[in-house]
């Protein structure tokens, strides 16, 4: 079973070695390294070429403008040959076993449609500062999940397959493009939670939720949330009706505020001990 390592790169260049010496400390050695670079206008094409030499493992390709995140990880699934795929940013790193966990998982379950762990916040330097404690294994096949408040996020490994079957991360996504794919793939079978941190997220300056773009990804957030509602069929979340069109994303999250009290999260918590049950 290969793995498909996705870097969506654009201006990151400078912090790519990291990133590359990552990858090649796996312990799990079936895997391929695909690198689309977004049109960067920093030294990063040259930067990272010059770092993957003539390893094979590592395919680099451009695109001719820039087209965005949403766009260009989706375009990186279909160049993608691994059975499972999983992104990485190029200014952050994987732990050793990030991948040997993801795909014993798989392997393990053959119902698992995407799998997921547990980042580590870091400094510039991706020196340790903070885990993300909030991931945990979330109930499967629920209509009314929308990862918020957020327990799916890096590192993910998705099945490349089921991805092709379904509706395809949205281009016109500059942010939440990942939560986008994670509802996508969630309505397509079970996603399974892998208790260990496996991601190092480096938070810096130029980083895409550190820069000018924070305040744009709640409304993207709320923007991917309400058409994973309108794809479902939902009509209403806990007795109040969607609206039939995207307007505010405060109208979006105020729907799914229920979802943070004590009450909905034992809930929640007793289908996830029931599923691992039955």
């Amino acid at each position: 079973m290969k793995f498909s390592i996705l870097i969506a790169n654009y201006n990151n260049g400078k912090f790519f070695h990291d990133c590359y010496e990552s990858i090649l400390a796996q312990t799990y050695q079936n895997w391929e390294a695909v690198i689309l670079d977004d049109a960067s206008t920093d030294q990063s094409v040259q930067i990272i070429t010059d770092i993957i030499k003539e390893d094979s493992r590592f395919r680099f390709y451009e695109n001719s403008e820039n087209k965005g995140v949403g766009f260009t990880k989706g375009k990186l699934i279909h160049l993608a040959d691994g059975e499972i795929c999983g992104f990485l940013d190029p200014d952050d790193a994987l732990l050793p076993n990030a991948l040997r966990a993801s795909i014993e998982m798989f392997q393990k379950k053959k119902d698992t449609v995407l799998t997921y762990s547990r980042l580590m916040k870091c400094d510039q330097n991706l020196q340790p500062l903070k885990e993300f404690h909030s991931a945990m294994q979330v109930p499967n096949g629920d209509l009314n999940f929308f990862n918020c408040p957020v327990q799916i996020a890096p590192f993910v490994g998705f099945k490349k397959e089921v991805y092709l079957k379904c509706e395809k991360i949205n281009p016109d996504l500059k942010i939440a493009e990942d939560q986008d794919l994670y509802f996508k793939m969630y309505e397509q079978g079970n996603v399974v939670f892998i208790n260990q941190t496996d991601y190092l997220y480096r938070a810096h300056a130029g980083g895409i939720s550190q820069n000018e773009n924070k305040k744009n990804s709640y409304a993207y957030f709320a923007e991917a949330i309400f058409l994973a509602m309108k794809r479902r069929k939902l009509t209403e979340i806990n007795g109040q009706k969607i609206p039939d069109k995207y307007r505010d994303p405060q109208e979006i999250f105020d729907l799914l505020d229920y979802q943070n009290s004590i009450p909905h999260r034992i809930v929640k918590k007793l289908k996830v001990i029931l599923q691992s049950i039955f």
